[in-house]
């Protein structure tokens, strides 16, 4: 005996009913790629670079970055292996300024301890240079790598690349004449490109934690006034990054252990002694370290501005963010007059106001993303 059917069904020509799967958009029917494993690499990439950083720091406030004297991109990730070896990297770090006019009582003992810090700061590079290479291709060959995503990729190894050439640039410029240290503006180019590296790092995992389809939607429900103020952020950030670079590649720091006030003054009266007056905003510690304070007043005062608008916001999560944001900023700050005041008695300060600069530079990037792209929290989460 036949079945009844529903007048709605469809009969094939067989008389079975055909039963249709739905289908998803065409943006879900493409290719996704391994999100969550790239994802995972980005966040590798992410630590090590991080690590670069405080080693680069540890590095520079040691005295240690002059201590190997050669760029060996390949042969330099072997380190000395014999007495004769080690006599020979000592004896190009005695023809060295540093060594003349800063070190000349040095041992050989004391040098190997230096040797180290700069040893294992270009081996971090290497690392990270491998680390990216093998996962980038192979995500290529295996095509997993998303639609689009190619060129963002590929870029993170050029700007590692070039990284590693600036590197060289920077340790150059305390190789000559009388410099017993880097020049402070190839300073800042190398830890300003560092930090660009890292905030590409972070935007992009943010991008690949949801699908393309979530991203799309949420950009609808983006808000520009409060993603403008994200984004003045972030260049007020990288500014007083750079300034904080300048600061510590000529120790202005040290020459003005003092809050509020820069050894009894506002503005130093030798600020402007240097010619031509454009050196004095790189060279001169007494602007430098002005400058540098004048501007984290700024960054504090916006990223406050910046919490308040977004309290605005139609989504908590922005919301949050931004007061996180602002919250770190106020702890940069307070840690960075302690390091101006303390410095002096303990050189950690510098390598811990250097990490506050990793962990604010990369939440101002997450709220400003959280802006572009908000998070919709569930009906079960409660209110957006």
């Amino acid at each position: 005996m036949s079945q009844k059917r529903s007048i709605f069904e469809e009969v094939g020509s067989d008389g079975a009913t055909e039963r249709t799967a739905p289908q998803g958009g065409m943006i879900d029917a493409k290719p996704r790629g391994a999100r969550r494993a790239i994802r995972l690499w980005l966040f590798v990439l992410f630590t090590l670079v991080v690590a670069m950083i405080a080693v680069g720091g540890a590095t520079r406030l040691t005295d240690s970055g002059l201590s190997i004297t050669e760029w060996k991109p390949i042969s330099g990730a072997i380190p000395p292996l014999s007495a004769p070896d080690w006599q020979a990297e000592f004896d190009n770090y005695r023809a060295s300024p540093q060594f003349k006019y800063m070190n000349p009582n040095m041992t050989l003992p004391e040098f190997k301890g230096i040797f180290w810090w700069e040893w294992g700061h270009r081996q971090l590079g290497r690392l990270v240079g491998m680390v990216w290479f093998v996962g980038f291709v192979g995500f290529w060959l295996t095509k997993k790598i998303p639609p689009g995503w190619t060129g963002r990729l590929f870029s993170l190894g050029v700007l590692g690349g070039l990284q590693g050439a600036i590197g060289w640039w920077m340790v150059s410029s305390g190789l000559v004449g009388r410099m017993t240290s880097v020049a402070s503006y190839r300073l800042a180019t190398h830890l300003g490109l560092a930090f660009i590296i890292l905030g590409l790092i972070a935007w992009f995992a943010a991008q690949l934690s949801r699908p393309q389809s979530a991203l799309l939607q949420a950009r609808r429900l983006s808000e520009p006034r409060i993603g403008r103020i994200g984004s003045v952020l972030i260049g007020l950030v990288f500014v007083q990054i750079l300034l904080g670079a300048l600061t510590a590649g000529i120790d202005a720091g040290l020459a003005f252990p003092t809050w509020p006030s820069m050894n009894g003054q506002f503005l130093p009266s030798e600020s402007f002694d240097y010619t031509p007056l454009w050196r004095n905003f790189f060279e001169n510690p007494a602007l430098v370290q002005f400058n540098h304070r004048m501007l984290g007043y700024l960054v504090f005062l916006t990223g406050l501005y910046a919490a308040w608008r977004a309290r605005s916001s139609a989504h908590q999560r922005t919301r949050e963010a931004f007061a996180l944001a602002a919250a770190m900023i106020f702890f940069q700050m307070i840690l960075g007059i302690t390091t101006a005041l303390e410095l002096v008695h303990y050189w950690e300060l510098g390598l811990i106001h250097q990490f506050g600069a990793v962990v604010t530079w990369v939440l101002v990037i997450r709220a400003r993303h959280h802006a572009r792209y908000p998070i919709i929290r569930s009906i079960r989460e409660g209110r957006a």
